[in-house]
């Protein structure tokens, strides 16, 4: 699943900085600016407010981003700035810049330096000798450790600040009145790449404890507990159990589609030449630890379980990717999310082939007809969800009469879902502009006028998204912090017995597959691809490191636990064994893999989208 993470200031304030305000202020307000861009001078007289109006308690710095490739005299004015820094009048050469972008060629700020007393001789051999372009080029270099792609980008107190650029945001943000700083915190937590893992974690040791405690009775008679809708006369009952593995699962595989088809669209999937290597990485990582189950189980009471070494959970994969930070560098952590996507679509495909069983066919033809209207209201551009949910609602009631998981409905679901082209950023920019301009002009009507304004931005910002990528991006931090939580509490929980649980075959089979037969048939599968030239390893990205961090991918956890279920539905000693398989394979493979990728890998600096760093004259 996508994640997120929070920028972080990369080079703490120093000595070397351009520091208003302060030392021991509480409130440290670092701005990244281009004193080229235009936005940089708008919102300039607003930082300006912020400190009179906070006095003591900000400490402001500024640091330079120039964006040569937009900004031609960005990276010379950055040099007058720091020219002018050396006499003494940073803050006085800043301001004349940014109220005078139009001119900012040489002779324009000879000028400004003139009507600041400099010393023009001086100044005007620190422009041509470009003294100060090494110190330009470092802050630009701490902006793209730090996260930075577009100016301005503001820090407070070391965290990136996404928030609006007006007066009370701002404010509101330096404060952090308590609504504010919880919200803060929430948003903090969600950033955190490692943080789904985090709570599937707590869930699956709540799950463990529950079912090993005093009171394990409780534990199970709670998820078998019926749980009724009534419709009228009518009533649809399951177990709690079936609810969340048959129900709410349906969600998360619907997420997990929007994702593929996002993947298949725009992603690392879309292209076949860097698709093949994601692909036949995942198709190893799935068929060597089947044939590695099979050896143990084959012609045994657990052979229906040779899908469960299969599945990857990429929530702890990438997880424990994101808590090696800058030792795994992005390009794998991209490799890996494009793995485990096609790794989901292939334990989609062996739940709906392998373990469906009694089929209804009457049942299988109502999804059809279903999913026929689907795919037309697609072709008929219908972009209101509505009528895809009312849909989707009778899909996944027929697939679950239809002896098919119902969570296949969720994925068909998904690849109904409209989604369009990439938008023309430009006319969408002017529009912005044009309805943000009339406020100019003064009028009596600015009230209506602003409810108009911002129904207009809302309608730009719905245009920039399809509604397949609203959807997965609205549903995905409840299937990543509701929905697999609740799962891994109701499925996790196993009375572990050492001699029962962890010695049979389909236990040993289950943690030699997950543990080794991941790592061997990702990294033997990625080995063939690029000895045949059928694809080329990832930037910054050598065959060892696959090797390490596909360990990682033995983590099965979620995925696993879940084809447990179906293999052994009728079986709950052998699903209990199954999971211990799991839960240990998992633990394993988390140990062993960032142990591996830490020990194997060094640190990265990622390089942004922005330009190339810019190099002295």
């Amino acid at each position: 699943m996508a994640t997120t993470s929070a920028a972080k200031l990369a080079e703490p304030v120093g000595e070397r900085d351009h520091v208003l305000g302060p030392a021991d202020a509480p409130v440290t307000l670092v701005e990244y600016g281009d004193l080229e861009c235009p936005y940089c001078w708008q919102v300039n007289p607003v930082i300006r407010e912020l400190r009179r109006r906070l006095g003591g308690r900000v400490r402001y710095v500024f640091r330079h981003f120039p964006i040569r490739t937009s900004h031609v005299h960005s990276q010379l004015a950055a040099e007058a700035a720091e020219a002018a820094g050396a006499q003494g009048k940073f803050w006085e050469m800043q301001e004349f810049i940014l109220e005078h972008q139009e001119a900012l060629d040489e002779t324009h700020l000879l000028q400004y330096a003139a009507e600041l007393d400099l010393d023009l001789d001086r100044f005007k051999h620190d422009l041509d000798e470009n003294v100060y372009a090494e110190r330009v080029k470092e802050d630009f270099k701490s902006g793209i450790r730090s996260g930075v792609n577009g100016t301005p980008s503001f820090f407070i107190n070391g965290v990136r600040y996404d928030g609006a650029w007006d007066l009370e945001s701002l404010i509101d943000a330096v404060e952090k009145p308590l609504g504010v700083q919880v919200r803060l915190l929430a948003q903090e937590f969600v950033r955190i790449e490692a943080s789904g893992g985090i709570i599937l974690l707590i869930s699956a040791i709540l799950a463990l404890l529950w079912a090993n405690s005093s009171i394990s009775d409780t534990y199970f008679h709670f998820w078998e507990t019926e749980l009724a809708l009534g419709f009228g006369q009518s009533a649809f009952s399951l177990p709690l159990i079936e609810w969340i593995n048959d129900g709410l699962m349906v969600i998360f595989f619907f997420v997990v589609g929007l994702e593929i088809k996002r993947q298949l669209t725009t992603g690392e999937l879309s292209r076949p030449r860097r698709a093949i290597l994601p692909l036949a990485a995942a198709f190893g990582g799935m068929l060597v630890p089947a044939a590695i189950y099979l050896i143990f189980n084959a012609g045994g009471p657990g052979e229906q379980g040779w899908g469960i070494p299969m599945a990857t959970d990429i929530a702890f994969t990438l997880g424990i990717l994101a808590l090696l930070g800058s030792r795994a560098p992005l390009s794998i952590k991209i490799f890996f999310t494009a793995l485990a996507i096609a790794d989901d679509l292939g334990a989609i495909l062996v739940l709906a082939i392998f373990y469906s069983s009694d089929i209804h066919w009457i049942s299988l033809l109502i999804a059809a007809v279903i999913l026929v209207v689907l795919i037309g209201l697609n072709r008929a551009r219908v972009y209101s969800p509505l009528p895809y949910a009312i849909l989707g609602i009778g899909l996944w009631l027929a697939f679950l009469e239809s002896g098919i998981h119902p969570t296949i409905a969720g994925v068909l679901l998904a690849a109904t879902i409209p989604t369009w082209g990439v938008p023309n950023t430009r006319a969408l920019l002017a529009q912005c502009v044009s309805v943000l301009d009339e406020f100019k002009v003064p009028s009596a009507q600015s009230t209506n006028r602003a409810q108009v304004a911002a129904q207009t931005l809302e309608t730009v910002a719905d245009r920039m998204q399809s509604p397949a990528q609203r959807l997965e991006h609205g549903l995905h931090p409840w299937t990543t912090y509701l929905i697999l939580p609740i799962f891994a509490l109701a499925n996790a929980g196993v009375v572990l017995e050492f001699d029962q649980s962890l010695l049979g075959m389909v236990s040993v089979g289950i943690v030699l597959g997950l543990v080794f037969g991941k790592a061997i048939g990702i990294t033997l599968f990625t080995w063939i691809a690029v000895r045949l030239r059928l694809a080329d390893l990832p930037r910054n990205v050598s065959l060892r490191q696959i090797f390490s961090a596909s360990w990682l991918a033995g983590i099965g956890f979620t995925m696993s636990i879940f084809i447990a279920g179906n293999a052994f539905r009728g079986n709950p000693d052998l699903l209990d064994e199954a999971k211990a398989g799991i839960l240990v394979a998992s633990l394993l493979a988390g140990i062993i893999g960032y142990m591996l990728t830490y020990f194997t890998s060094q640190t990265y600096v990622e390089t942004s989208h922005v330009e190339a760093v810019p190099a002295t004259d």
